[in-house]
C-alpha cells in the first residue's frame, strides 16, 4: 500500500522522468549536463527497472561495465565520459551488487546476468582489498591507489548489503563466493563493535539510520536504533533532516528512512514518509532534492537528481511488497 496521493501512474511518470535523463551511451546523470557517480547511478537504474524499463536499466549497467577501471573500481564522479573526481570510492564501486540482484530479479537474462557478475567480481575485489585487519572497509583511496584508512557507517553499512547480494546472486548462478560472507559478516561486527574505526558523522541522518537499511542491526536492536533519534532527524509532516542542526528536509533521506522501517516490518510509519515527501515531487514529475521546512523554499532551487527521484521509487516498491522488499531482504 502507498499513499492515496500517489497513484501507479505518477509513479510511472517519476520513471519516465529519470529515462529522460539517461544519455545515449547508457550513462544516468544527476540532471541533464550533471555529473555521473557510480552509486547514484546503479540507484536511478534500479528505479529503472522496478518501472518495467528494463531494456533502460540493461543499457546503464552495460556502460558500468565499459567504463570500469583495471583495478575492478569505477572513479568517483564523470561528466561526457571524462573523470572529474579521481577518488576510488568503495562503497561506489560495490552497490553494483545491490542494483544486480534487483536487475536479476526483475528478469534479466542468465548470460546478461553473468557478463555483469564478472565485473562485480572484479569490483569487489578492488572493494575487500580495502578491508581492513578489524574487518572495517575503509571509505576510499586516490587514484595512485593510497587508502583513507577509515570507515564511513553510512557507506560500509551499504556495502554490507551490497556484498550479501553479491552473495545471492553467486549462489544462483552457480559461481559460490564464500569470501563475501565472510568479509560482510567481519563488516558487521567492525560496524556493531568498533565505533573508533569510523569518522563520526552522528548529526548526518544517514549514519543514524543506515546500519538498519543496510542489515547491519534488526530485531528489537533496529527499533531501539531508530527511536533513538527519531525527534532529532524526524519533522512531522515534512520529512527527515539531512543533518540534525540544519532546517533542511531532503526527499531522499525521507524514502530511505521508510526503506529502513520496512526492513523493521513497520510498513505503516514508512507510508506515512512517503507521503510526506510529495510536498517535494516537481510538475514534471521528477523530486526536488529538499527544502528548508521554516519556510518551504526548495533548495538546491534548480536540482531534481535522478538519484533522489529514484529513491520515491524504490521506497515505493518496497512499501508495495516488491522486488526491493527482496533485496533489503539478502542480509537475513
Amino acid at each position: 500500500m502507498i499513499p492515496a496521493s500517489l497513484t501507479g501512474s505518477d509513479l510511472t511518470a517519476t520513471v519516465d522522468a529519470i529515462a529522460r535523463v539517461q544519455r545515449p551511451d547508457g550513462s544516468i546523470p544527476w540532471y541533464a549536463g550533471g555529473q555521473v557517480d557510480p552509486w547514484n547511478h546503479v540507484e536511478a537504474a534500479m528505479a529503472l527497472d522496478v518501472g518495467g524499463r528494463h531494456d533502460e536499466a540493461s543499457r546503464a549497467y552495460d556502460w558500468l561495465v565499459r567504463m570500469q577501471r583495471a583495478d575492478g573500481s569505477w572513479h568517483a564522479a564523470y561528466r561526457d565520459g571524462a573523470v572529474i573526481d579521481a577518488t576510488l570510492d568503495t562503497n561506489l564501486c560495490a552497490y553494483l551488487g545491490t542494483g544486480l540482484w534487483l536487475h536479476q530479479q526483475c528478469g534479466a537474462p542468465d548470460p546478461e546476468v553473468r557478463s555483469i557478475f564478472a565485473c562485480l567480481e572484479r569490483a569487489l575485489g578492488f572493494v575487500l582489498s580495502l578491508q581492513g585487519d578489524d574487518g572495517t572497509v575503509w571509505w576510499a583511496c586516490d587514484a595512485a591507489g593510497r587508502p583513507w584508512r577509515r570507515g564511513l557507517v553510512t557507506g560500509s553499512s551499504c556495502v554490507h548489503l551490497s556484498l550479501a547480494c553479491a552473495a545471492r546472486i553467486a549462489d544462483t548462478i552457480g559461481i559460490p563466493h564464500p569470501e563475501w560472507e565472510v568479509a560482510r559478516r567481519r563488516l558487521g561486527w567492525a560496524l556493531r563493535t568498533a565505533p573508533g574505526s569510523f569518522q563520526d558523522k552522528r548529526r548526518w541522518a544517514m549514519d543514524w539510520y543506515y546500519p538498519v537499511l543496510g542489515g547491519v542491526i534488526s530485531g528489537s536492536q533496529a527499533h531501539a536504533r531508530i527511536a533513538s533519534r527519531w525527534d532529532d532527524f524526524v519533522v512531522p509532516g515534512r520529512g527527515v533532516r539531512c543533518v540534525s542542526d540544519r532546517p533542511w528536509v531532503t526527499a531522499a533521506e525521507t524514502c530511505e528512512l521508510a526503506l529502513a522501517l520496512v526492513r523493521c516490518d513497520d510498513r505503516d510509519r514508512a507510508v506515512e514518509l512517503l507521503e510526506w515527501a510529495q510536498h517535494l515531487r516537481g510538475d514534471d514529475a521528477a523530486y526536488w532534492t529538499g527544502a528548508n521546512f521554516t519556510d518551504g523554499c526548495i533548495f538546491p532551487p534548480d536540482e531534481q537528481p535522478t538519484w533522489t527521484t529514484a529513491a520515491v521509487v524504490l521506497a515505493a516498491d518496497a512499501i508495495s511488497g516488491g522486488l526491493v522488499a527482496t533485496v533489503l531482504d539478502a542480509t537475513r
